[in-house]
């Protein structure tokens, strides 16, 4: 099922959060306003605000807090693109400027704090202690795998595991805090929130996991990011790190120098070594697990056409291509 089709169900919903989005949005310093709209108007699959969406009507939710909700998880979640960006040096995202090649990276960074701090401001309205802390916690959870990120960076020596530890903090947190969110304003029961927690987590992991695949084989017109970004910023990601494990000596220090050095003149070699481990495909079969684990975690939702859509939402994070 493609994802237009998902968000058909809710199509109602996100139209009230893209419209809370744009309020929200309002400042009188034009400089972040003009910066924020560009950052959220430059497209994006929104997955994070329809998790909550999605979560929320399948716990049987009725009144407007997840619109808030879906829209603080989408601000948390652009904050974390702007600061990334600058980070990364990237300058192309969702097939355009990013905010720092366009506006520089101060103006970039500060504005990310806005959305952050703007986020604050909207979850402290919701009203709910509990909701506060699952937002706080999973915001310090990608602070501290954006660091991790950051010490990683051109390290040939990452394993699997720390690979792991890194994009949970870092992408699946926040996936994991979107659904749990829905299902927390649905006062569902305890066995159930952390059924749907799970089920977060692990779309989140399948949702990165696919994303490093694309980073060495996707379509830049529909990923919208160069071929290869990864390793030009000396990113060691689990295709790499296949290779490293799995494939000859020759193609290990290929790999190896490509990461160590963020070059990517031996691009077209690393590429060749990814394809002859079957790197991809891997990782792919290791997306399919963790997709379906989450789908497993939510089997105690009574049946629903929010619950057949989260289903749908699993397959779509490993068999998109963009």
């Amino acid at each position: 099922m493609p994802l237009d089709t998902i968000q058909k169900l809710i199509e109602a919903d996100i139209k009230a959060v893209d419209a809370l989005i744009r309020c929200r949005l309002d400042s009188d310093v034009v400089l972040v306003r003009t910066i924020a709209e560009y950052i959220i108007g430059s497209g994006g699959k929104r997955l994070r605000p329809v998790l909550v969406l999605l979560a929320a009507g399948s716990g049987g939710y009725r009144g407007t807090a997840h619109l808030e909700l879906a829209a603080v998880v989408e601000f948390i979640h652009t904050a974390t693109l702007l600061h990334d960006d600058v980070v990364d040096e990237s300058s192309l995202r969702r097939g355009k400027r990013t905010a720092n090649a366009e506006f520089g990276n101060a103006a970039s960074v500060l504005v990310g704090d806005f959305l952050y701090s703007r986020a604050f401001q909207m979850m402290v309205g919701v009203g709910s202690m509990r909701v506060m802390e699952v937002l706080a916690d999973a915001t310090n959870a990608i602070a501290e795998g954006e660091v991790m990120q950051l010490i990683n960076a051109r390290n040939a020596d990452l394993d699997e595991s720390q690979y792991f530890d890194v994009i949970q903090r870092k992408t699946a947190r926040l996936f994991e805090a979107a659904a749990r969110l829905g299902a927390i304003i649905s006062g569902v029961p305890p066995m159930v929130e952390e059924g749907m927690a799970r089920y977060g987590a692990h779309l989140g992991t399948a949702f990165q996991l696919i994303d490093d695949v694309l980073d060495y084989s996707g379509d830049v017109a529909e990923t919208g990011k160069h071929l290869g970004d990864d390793l030009s910023e000396g990113k060691s990601t689990l295709p790499l790190i296949h290779v490293l494990e799995h494939g000859t000596q020759e193609q290990a220090t290929v790999v190896r120098r490509a990461i160590e050095h963020g070059d990517a003149t031996d691009f077209q070699k690393v590429l060749d070594a990814i394809n002859s481990t079957g790197a991809l495909n891997a990782v792919r079969t290791r997306a399919a697990g963790e997709a379906a684990l989450a789908c497993s975690a939510i089997e105690s939702l009574p049946p629903s056409n929010h619950k057949q859509c989260l289903l749908e939402l699993a397959s779509f994070a490993v068999e998109r291509r963009y």
